[in-house]
């Protein structure tokens, strides 16, 4: 019976991808495939979050936290390789399929859009340690040589991160969202963090204000449901007109005086300026 139980032990393999052929779309066909002689003996798996602090002068205590966002899942594991049973080059062939996984695939080449590999650590029914994503980092330690030089032995460290398939927010002046949403407020919500939500750029919170006659974006109450329009292209035209112009385009200037991305300096802050130069997060 324990012969049995260890003869059906699950292995683990790592899959090589095609990258998405495009934004939001999902991995395409197996590249390669490697089953793992051994399974891992540690799997490091970590999970970040950002939050945002704005230090106040005034305050007896540090200020509340705003979230900006949930970074990606990063596994890390090592990969031991033998071949001193068989004195073969199987050692290096391993080591070049996780190579590959570092360089652009000739289809991703071909169309002019230059992609490494996705991957995939799997092992049974393992769920949280099992998504696609991409190798953010390999080191090879040879460890063992045949008398000709070929590497009998390898221990392979290397880390994963997360590659998300859902589409991001469209550039708001790109006329691309037409449907309305609505959200319901929770406590700590913001316009700027709901429009960084809904249209990757933070500074678009005007346009929500203003669709729900918002006076006073520093009140907003829990439970109250927003309506979040679609943008136009004359939003940014009358942002420009106010004062409080907002580009979240892929070619932002350095000198536009915001940063569209959760990571605004102090001109903007969360898109509530007090006038006096610094903004309240």
């Amino acid at each position: 019976m324990a012969f049995s139980a260890r003869a059906s032990r699950a292995r683990a393999q790592l899959t090589l991808k095609e990258p998405p052929a495009s934004v939001g779309a999902k991995p395409g066909g197996t590249i390669a495939r490697l089953d793992l002689q051994f399974n891992p003996s540690t799997l490091q798996l970590g999970k970040t979050t950002e939050w945002r602090r704005s230090p106040s002068r005034m305050a007896g205590q540090s200020a509340l936290p705003e979230f900006v966002g949930s970074g990606p899942r990063t596994l890390s594991l090592e990969v031991f390789l033998d071949a001193t049973a068989t004195h073969d080059d199987s050692v290096e062939q391993a080591v070049e399929k996780l190579m590959k996984a570092c360089v652009p695939t000739p289809a991703s080449l071909g169309r002019k859009k230059p992609a490494s590999p996705w991957v995939r650590f799997e092992w049974g029914s393992a769920r949280t340690t099992s998504f696609d994503g991409v190798l953010s980092n390999l080191s090879v330690s040879y460890t063992l040589f045949d008398v000709d030089g070929t590497p009998l032995r390898a221990t392979c460290s290397l880390s994963i991160e997360e590659a998300s398939v859902e589409p991001p927010g469209q550039n708001p002046t790109s006329g691309a969202r037409t449907a309305r949403s609505t959200h319901t407020l929770v406590a700590g919500d913001s316009l700027a963090m709901l429009a960084w939500r809904e249209y990757g750029d933070a500074t678009a919170w005007r346009v929500i204000a203003e669709a729900n006659g918002i006076d006073d974006p520093m009140a907003l109450a829990p439970g109250t449901e927003l309506v979040v329009p679609a943008l136009r292209d004359d939003d940014h035209v009358r942002a420009t007109a106010d004062g409080h112009a907002f580009d979240s385009g892929p070619d932002n200037g350095p000198d536009n005086g915001l940063n569209s991305g959760p990571d605004s300096g102090r001109s903007s802050g969360n898109g509530f300026g007090n006038g006096n130069g610094e903004g309240e997060r």
